[in-house]
C-alpha cells in the first residue's frame, strides 16, 4: 500500500485525567501528595486534644493532672488538720416548730460516743478523736437574722425537718434566704421518724421528704434519719472527711467566727476577740467588719494558742508581759475610717462657673444642651415655597415668598434645597408681595381658611370645669395605673408648669442624647463630688483582690484580735449565744460610693415595690437599710437610664444608693418588715417578720450614671384639620406653652409633630403633626429631670427592731416637686 495513504492519529496531550478515588478518608498517597514533604509543626495546634503527644507525654500530663489535685486538696483541707487545726464549722438549723437542734447535735455526738453538754442555743465545740478532728456546732433556733449570720460563716449546713410537721412559711424563708446569700455544703436530716407508725410507712415519709428538699436543692442525695445510731456516724464521717465547698465572695476575704470576746476594764473603748483565721491572711492594716457593730481598726494581732502545759508556762522565767506573742501590728499605711474623701478636692471644681450656668436667666426649657427659644429663633421646620411649575432650584432662589393665587393646579413645592415636594398642603396666600407672610397670632387670621376662628374659653364657665373634671375622673389604683400608664401625670389647672418643672428638660432621644450636667450640679447632694470614684472598675477590682493573696497572719492560725474605739453601747447589744462573725475588708470596701444592684423582685410577692421605699438589704457580711431608686437595666450609649417608679413582680431593675462599696459580685437579699403597732411590747417588736421580697447581685459603682425620671404631659385633641390640631388640657397658660415650645409632640398611635402657636390664655395651642391623628388618640410631650440616690445606713437588728430608728440620715434631697398627679 503506498505510504501517502496511511494516516497517522496523535494524542492531543500528554497528561490523561483520571477519575478521582472515590473514598470517604483520605488515601497516604493522597496525604503525601498534599503535603509535598512539608513537615507539620504540632505546637501550633488550637487545643490540648488537637495535639499528638506520645504515650509517655500523656502519662506524664495525667500524673501532672494527678499531682495538682491533689496539692489542691491539701491545700483545702490544711487549715483543719493537726493538733492546731481550725474545727469544722456546722450550723445545725431546724426548719419545722417541733425541731431541736441541741438534741441534733446530741444524737450526732452520741453515735460516736461523745457526751458533752449541749446547750438549747449557742456555741458548742467538740473533738472527734476518731478522725482527729474538731467540731464547733451553732446551735439555732427558727431565727432568721441567726441563721443568715450561721449560715454565712459555715463550713457545713445541716437542715432539721420533721415526719409529723410540713415547712411552714418561716422555714421556706430561712431555706431561700441562707441559699441565695451563699452555700457551701448542705446536708439534710429528719428528726422523730420513731414516731411515725407503722413503721412500713417511714420509707414513704423519708421519700417525701426528699422531694421537698431537692426542690430547692437538687443535689441532695439521701435525708439521713437521726433515730439511727448508724446514719449518725455516717453523717459524722462525712462531716469530718468531707472538703466543704465554701463560698467564693467569703474565701476571697479574710473572716473568722468569733468564739470569745473580752472587754478589757482598764481600757475604754478596747475589745479583744477571739477566732481561727479563715480564707485569706488577716492584715492589720485592713479594716475589719464585725457583724452588726460596724467597722473599726486594728490595734495590732496576738497568738492564741488553745492549749498552753502548765509545766513550760512555769518553767519560763519571764513577766506576764512578754508572753504575749505578738503577730502583727499595724504599719503606717493602715486604712483609716474616713468614708468620704478630703473637702479639699471639691475646691478643684469651678464652683462659680456652675452656679452661672445653673442661675442663667432662660427662656424656655432645656433641650438636649441647649436653650430654646430667643425671640428670633424657631424650631418649625422652613416652609417650602409654592412656585410655578416647571422651576428650577436656580430659579427658586430668585422667589422671595408666596405671592401667587390660591390655586395648587399650577404650583409646586420647593423644600430649602430645592427638591420637589408634591404631598404638602396647598398654603394660601397671606401678606404683601414680594414678603414672607406674617407670623400667626391669635388675633392674626389663620392661615388655614377651613378652620373656624378660636374663641377664648371663659375662665369661670362651669361647662369647662366640668369637661376637665370628666376628662380627668378615672381614679384607679396608682401601681397598677403607672403599668398601664407609666410616668403620665396631669397638671392642675392653677400650678405653672414652667415653675414646677422648672427642672426638668427635654431629650431627642433617652439613649443617644448627651446629658448636660451643668444645670444638675446646683441641685446634687452635698457629699456628693467627695464619694468614691472608680473610673475603671475591673482593674480595681483585680488589684484589690491580688493584694489580699499575700501577707498576713496565715490561715488556721487561732489569734487575738484586738480593736480600737469600740463604743461601750456595743458590749449592752452583745448576745453570746448569737453567731458573731468577723470579716477583714478589702481596700477602700469603707469608702462610700454611688452603688448600683441588679435586683428582681419575686414573683411569688404580690404587690409592686415604689422607688424609694425603705427595704433592709443583706449583701455579703453586712446588712443596710436603704431607700432605693429603681431604674432601667442595661447599657447606653450616653449612660442615662430611666428612672421606675415601680418594681413589678417578677421584673428586674437596677437599684441605686449611696453606701460603704463592696468588691465583686457579692450576692445580695432585699428584706422587707412589717411596721410595729402601737400595743406591741419589746418581745413582740424584737421578733417582727422580714419577708423575702427581692434577690439580687452587685454592680460596678458609677457616680456618672445618670438615672432620669421621666413625665409625660398629656393633651386631648379639641379640634382635628388635616395635620393640624388643637390640643387642650396639657398646659392652662399661654407661658407654658411657650416655654415648652421646643419639645416634639407625640401620639400613643406613633405620630409626631411640634407646637406651631398658642391660643389664647387657658393653655390652648396648635400643633403639626406627621400625618393625620384620630380624634380618640392622645398627645403628649417627654420630660426628664436627674434623680440623685440616698444615703444607707448600717442596719443593727438589736436597734432597729425596737424602733430606735435615726430619720436624720435618711432626709430625702431629691423631693419631688412635679405639681401633677398621676393619671
Amino acid at each position: 500500500m503506498p505510504s501517502s495513504t496511511v494516516q497517522h492519529s496523535h494524542r492531543s496531550t500528554t497528561k490523561a485525567s483520571h477519575k478521582p478515588f472515590k473514598s470517604r478518608k483520605a488515601s497516604k498517597g493522597a496525604l503525601k501528595e498534599i503535603s509535598k514533604g512539608k513537615v507539620s509543626d504540632l505546637s501550633h495546634r488550637k487545643t490540648p486534644h488537637q495535639q499528638m503527644m506520645s504515650k509517655f507525654d500523656r502519662r506524664n500530663q495525667a500524673r501532672q493532672k494527678q499531682q495538682n489535685k491533689h496539692k489542691e486538696h491539701l491545700r483545702e483541707t490544711n487549715v483543719f488538720a493537726g493538733r492546731d487545726g481550725a474545727p469544722r464549722i456546722v450550723a445545725v438549723i431546724p426548719l419545722c416548730e417541733d425541731g431541736d437542734a441541741a438534741a441534733a447535735v446530741r444524737s450526732l455526738g452520741g453515735s460516736l460516743d461523745i457526751e458533752a453538754e449541749i446547750p438549747e442555743e449557742g456555741i458548742v465545740r467538740t473533738d472527734i478523736d476518731r478522725f482527729k478532728q474538731k467540731m464547733q456546732y451553732l446551735v439555732l433556733k427558727r431565727d432568721l437574722i441567726a441563721c443568715l449570720d450561721a449560715g454565712r460563716v459555715a463550713d457545713f449546713v445541716i437542715f432539721i425537718m420533721s415526719p409529723e410537721q410540713e415547712v411552714d412559711a418561716l422555714g421556706e424563708l430561712i431555706i431561700r434566704s441562707v441559699e441565695s446569700q451563699g452555700l457551701s455544703t448542705l446536708l439534710t436530716v429528719v428528726q422523730g421518724m420513731d414516731k411515725v407508725e407503722p413503721a412500713k410507712r417511714r420509707p414513704q415519709v423519708l421519700s417525701s421528704l426528699k422531694s421537698y428538699i431537692t426542690h430547692f436543692h437538687p443535689e441532695q442525695e439521701k435525708v439521713h434519719n437521726l433515730d439511727s445510731r448508724q446514719e449518725c456516724a455516717n453523717l459524722m464521717r462525712s462531716l469530718c472527711t468531707t472538703t466543704p465547698k465554701g463560698v467564693r465572695w467569703r474565701d476571697e476575704r479574710s473572716w473568722l467566727l468569733v468564739d470569745e470576746v473580752e472587754w478589757p476594764e482598764n481600757e475604754e473603748g478596747h475589745t479583744v476577740l477571739t477566732g481561727v483565721v479563715r480564707g485569706k491572711g488577716l492584715k492589720a492594716d485592713r479594716l475589719v467588719q464585725v457583724a452588726d457593730w460596724g467597722d473599726y481598726q486594728i490595734e495590732k494581732i496576738t497568738a492564741a494558742p488553745l492549749a498552753v502545759k502548765k509545766r513550760k508556762v512555769e518553767e519560763m522565767a519571764v513577766d506576764a508581759g512578754s508572753l504575749e506573742n505578738i503577730l502583727e501590728i499595724p504599719s503606717s499605711e493602715q486604712d483609716d475610717l474616713a468614708d468620704l474623701a478630703p473637702e479639699e478636692v471639691v475646691m478643684e471644681d469651678d464652683i462659680d462657673a456652675t452656679m452661672s450656668v445653673a442661675m442663667t436667666d432662660k427662656r424656655g426649657v432645656l433641650l438636649d444642651d441647649h436653650h430654646y427659644f430667643s425671640d428670633d429663633e424657631t424650631h418649625l421646620p422652613a416652609v417650602p415655597k409654592r412656585l410655578p411649575k416647571g422651576t428650577s432650584a436656580y430659579q427658586a432662589a430668585w422667589f422671595l415668598g408666596d405671592n401667587f393665587s390660591d390655586s395648587g393646579s399650577d404650583y409646586e413645592e420647593f423644600d430649602e434645597q430645592g427638591d420637589v415636594s408634591m404631598d404638602a398642603p396647598a398654603l394660601p396666600q397671606d401678606g404683601v408681595e414680594g414678603f414672607a407672610p406674617r407670623e400667626p397670632t391669635e388675633a392674626a387670621p389663620t392661615e388655614y381658611p377651613q378652620s373656624e376662628m378660636f374663641l377664648d374659653p371663659n375662665p369661670d364657665d362651669e361647662a369647662e370645669a366640668e369637661q376637665l373634671a370628666a376628662f380627668r375622673n378615672r381614679k384607679v389604683d396608682e401601681a397598677a395605673d403607672d403599668r398601664e400608664f407609666p410616668d403620665e401625670i396631669e397638671l392642675h389647672p392653677h400650678v405653672l408648669a414652667r415653675e414646677r418643672l422648672a427642672r426638668y428638660r427635654g431629650l431627642k432621644s433617652l439613649r443617644t442624647s448627651h446629658w448636660e450636667e451643668d444645670e444638675d450640679k446646683a441641685h446634687e447632694p452635698e457629699e456628693w463630688r467627695r464619694l468614691l470614684q472608680v473610673p475603671d472598675y475591673k482593674s480595681a477590682r483585680s488589684q484589690v483582690t491580688r493584694e489580699a493573696l499575700v501577707g498576713g497572719v496565715p490561715v488556721g492560725t487561732r489569734v487575738h484580735i484586738h480593736l480600737r474605739n469600740v463604743p461601750t453601747s456595743v458590749r449592752a447589744s452583745y448576745n453570746p449565744s448569737c453567731p458573731l462573725s468577723l470579716f477583714s475588708l478589702l481596700r477602700h470596701e469603707h469608702k462610700r460610693a454611688v452603688l448600683n444592684f441588679n435586683i428582681t423582685l419575686s414573683s411569688d410577692y404580690p404587690s409592686p415595690i415604689k422607688s424609694k421605699e425603705e427595704l433592709i438589704m443583706h449583701c455579703g457580711p453586712r446588712r443596710f437599710v436603704i431607700n432605693p431608686l429603681f431604674s432601667q437595666g442595661g447599657t447606653t450609649q450616653n449612660d442615662v437610664h430611666k428612672f421606675d417608679r415601680y418594681l413589678h413582680p417578677g421584673a428586674s431593675a437596677t437599684a441605686t444608693f449611696v453606701a460603704p462599696l463592696t468588691w465583686g459580685s457579692v450576692p445580695t437579699l432585699f428584706f422587707k418588715r412589717s411596721l410595729p403597732a402601737d400595743d406591741m411590747d419589746d418581745d413582740e417588736v424584737s421578733n417582727l417578720p422580714l419577708t423575702l421580697i427581692a434577690t439580687g447581685t452587685s454592680l460596678p459603682p458609677s457616680s456618672s450614671r445618670v438615672i432620669a425620671k421621666r413625665i409625660i404631659l398629656t393633651g386631648h385633641p379639641y379640634k382635628i384639620h388635616k395635620k393640624l390640631v388643637t390640643i387642650r388640657y396639657m398646659f392652662f397658660n399661654r407661658e407654658d406653652v411657650e416655654w415648652f415650645k421646643a419639645l416634639q409632640l407625640w401620639t400613643k398611635r406613633g405620630r409626631s409633630g411640634f407646637i406651631k402657636e398658642s391660643l389664647g390664655t387657658h393653655g390652648y395651642f396648635k400643633a403639626t403633626f406627621d400625618g393625620k391623628i384620630n380624634p380618640q388618640d392622645s398627645v403628649g410631650v417627654s420630660l426628664y429631670k436627674r434623680m440623685w440616690p440616698r444615703n444607707a445606713r448600717t442596719w443593727n437588728p438589736a436597734v432597729e427592731l425596737a424602733g430606735e430608728e435615726t430619720k436624720d440620715e435618711v432626709m430625702d434631697v431629691d423631693a419631688d416637686a412635679d405639681g401633677g398627679v398621676p393619671v
